[in-house]
């Protein structure tokens, strides 16, 4: 895995941007992530869903597509989904949602009630290796490299990665995508 994401890294900060001829079904990325989510959990959970997992499209964006490579931008939204599943205790919530900003932004949320992330950490969690507590890390597998795809995937795709998190409170992350980035199927 660490090698696989070490060249993924180095494949996303050396290649162009993403053409705007490729579209990616909105509600397609959001299905295959539930899916991988509530497999995930069931294998943490020892064979039943463990969490409360609840993926909403706003329902104006039903048929929005995302205009960009959809390997990647599957990537980074079942990184911070299966992330929220790993870091939130059995029983715990993750909502996945998508809804247009006021700025006519497309964001896709992903909100966890795990343990939160004290305000020090926030700055540096796209850092390449950087873990917040390496005992839990090791526990949870992961190679210290997802938030860091992440946030190149999103730059690629001229959006940002927003996390607010608080210790006890759980996390949130953001897929911020400009509007140039996405439209309505039918457009």
């Amino acid at each position: 895995g660490l090698v696989e994401d070490l060249l993924t890294l180095s494949r996303l900060e050396g290649s162009p941007t993403p053409s705007l001829h490729q579209v990616v079904p909105l509600s397609r990325l959001m299905q295959a992530c539930e899916q991988e989510a509530k497999g995930l959990s069931a294998t943490l959970g020892q064979g039943d869903v463990a969490h409360h997992i609840h993926f909403v499209v706003n329902p104006v964006l039903s048929d929005v597509v995302l205009m960009g490579e959809g390997r990647e931008l599957q990537s980074a939204l079942s990184n911070l989904v299966s992330n929220a599943v790993r870091y939130t205790p059995v029983g715990g919530d993750v909502h996945v949602s998508a809804n247009q900003g006021i700025d006519g932004s497309l964001i896709v949320e992903v909100r966890d009630s795990g343990a939160g992330i004290a305000a020090e950490h926030l700055p540096r969690l796209t850092e390449r290796f950087y873990r917040v507590d390496r005992s839990r890390s090791r526990e949870s597998g992961g190679t210290g490299l997802g938030l860091a795809i992440v946030k190149h995937v999103m730059q690629r795709h001229g959006g940002s990665l927003h996390i607010s998190s608080e210790l006890g409170q759980g996390s949130c992350f953001k897929l911020v995508f400009p509007s140039t980035r996405w439209m309505a199927a039918n457009a």
